[in-house]
């Protein structure tokens, strides 16, 4: 407790910290006002009614820091700019000067490969803005809309979405920690309060055993991804000796420490993309009147609708997706480059192409782990679903996951600039 109170004394004696941490605030701040400020022509009845029973939608109300709830002017939120960030880091995989640019060109080359991403959340944002329009309004929850209309509301969603990614941008380089990351952590917390007070008004003392047990079970979740996402296995690393005149420089020993969950939330995203996917086409197809199209959506519906079907294809796909995003953004090849160009290797393992196979098969045991505890955590909520009948934990999974996840770092970050402060 008196180390508690010794940071914090810390953080807010330091003007520069404490104006970081201002900065925050006040940016998030910013973001939940703007994601209260509602689209024109939305009956918000229908508009809660049809959330709360799509997954699609409630997914992307995450990653948009609850501002589809309401439609607000920044419904898209950063969905647009996460997904091009994702859909970049993939092409370096077919792109040598892409990948180049990511990993030999230093910070000039990372700058230009975010300005990438920038430009490419644009047409995504306008795609993404059209298509969620379009359902909306199919739905009626859009009403009395005009042809300018409309496109008003694509340029507006779009501008807001673009706002958020130059908002997250600048907690980034002014404030503490990722400020996407921050941005979506800040909506899912802004949604607290609402669920709090439908178990409140809905309570059942009769079911006190049942809101127990989800507790406790809560808490053992919290703390099992807590404890995945901090473990690393290390890989003992020693410096070969160089005598340079009279001193005698390296014969140091560390590690290389690889992380379990090497992909982190991504891999989920992934899947509920693909999964989700024949939902927003199904809701395309539902106003032709075709025998032949009637039936083709009546089987992919009825393969949705089934839990169990979905559960398991859930977890193959997070199970896969990994894999696949692990080797793409892991590469044993440049770690074992570069540490065999600074003098150090692996005891017992030959520099150059052995070190890389043996990174390789480290990577790809530990990688089983995190794929396995991924999926889990991505179809428990379903489980938990299915026993206590809380539709708002089918998507639980990814919002515990960011939370966590987002804590976690933005601690390591704050005491990186106390211990920065302190020497």
């Amino acid at each position: 407790m008196d180390k508690l109170i010794y940071k914090l004394k810390l953080i807010f004696g330091d003007s520069s910290l404490r104006n970081r941490i201002l900065f925050v605030i006040g940016a998030l701040a910013l973001f939940r006002v703007l994601a209260a400020v509602p689209t024109p022509g939305v009956d918000l009845f229908r508009l809660e009614s049809y959330l709360s029973n799509n997954q699609f939608l409630g997914l992307l109300n995450i990653f948009s820091g609850g501002g589809l709830s309401n439609l607000s002017i920044v419904m898209l939120g950063v969905a647009p700019y996460i997904t091009a960030s994702i859909i970049m880091q993939l092409l370096t995989v077919m792109s040598e000067k892409l990948k180049a640019l990511y990993h030999e060109e230093g910070e000039a080359g990372r700058r230009k490969f975010t300005q990438y991403s920038r430009l490419l959340t644009i047409p995504l944002a306008l795609f993404q803005g059209f298509g969620l329009l379009f359902i909306l309004e199919r739905q009626g929850i859009l009403e009395h809309l005009t042809s300018m209309d409309r496109i008003v509301n694509i340029l507006v969603v779009t501008a807001g979405s673009l706002l958020l990614m130059w908002i997250g941008e600048l907690i980034t380089e002014f404030g503490v920690g990722n400020g996407v990351s921050l941005i979506i952590f800040a909506g899912i917390i802004a949604g607290l309060p609402t669920t709090l007070s439908q178990v409140l008004f809905t309570f059942d003392p009769s079911q006190i055993p049942l809101y127990i047990g989800f507790l406790a079970a809560a808490v053992a979740i919290i703390a099992g991804v807590i404890v995945v996402t901090e473990a690393e296995r290390p890989i003992p690393i020693t410096y070969a000796k160089r005598v340079r005149g009279s001193k005698v420089y390296g014969g140091v020993s560390t590690y290389l420490p690889l992380r379990v969950n090497q992909a982190g939330v991504i891999p989920i995203i992934f899947a509920l993309s693909i999964l989700l996917f024949p939902q927003m086409i199904l809701n395309f197809l539902s106003g032709i009147e075709s025998e032949a199209v009637s039936a083709v959506s009546g089987f992919i519906s009825t393969i949705l609708n089934n839990g169990i079907v979905y559960s398991l294809l859930y977890f193959i796909l997070v199970f896969l997706f990994t894999y696949f995003y692990t080797a793409v953004t892991f590469e044993p090849e440049s770690i074992a480059t570069n540490l065999q160009k600074s003098g150090a290797f692996i005891p017992g393992v030959r520099p150059g192409k052995t070190t890389a196979e043996h990174i390789g098969r480290i990577v790809g045991r530990i990688t089983l782990m995190g794929a396995t505890f991924l999926g889990l955590i991505a179809v428990l909520p379903l489980a938990m679903q299915a026993v206590t009948g809380l539709t708002a934990l089918a998507i639980g999974g990814t919002a515990l996951l960011i939370v966590v996840s987002v804590v976690l770092d933005l601690i390591k970050k704050i005491d990186a600039q106390v211990s920065m402060r302190e020497y």
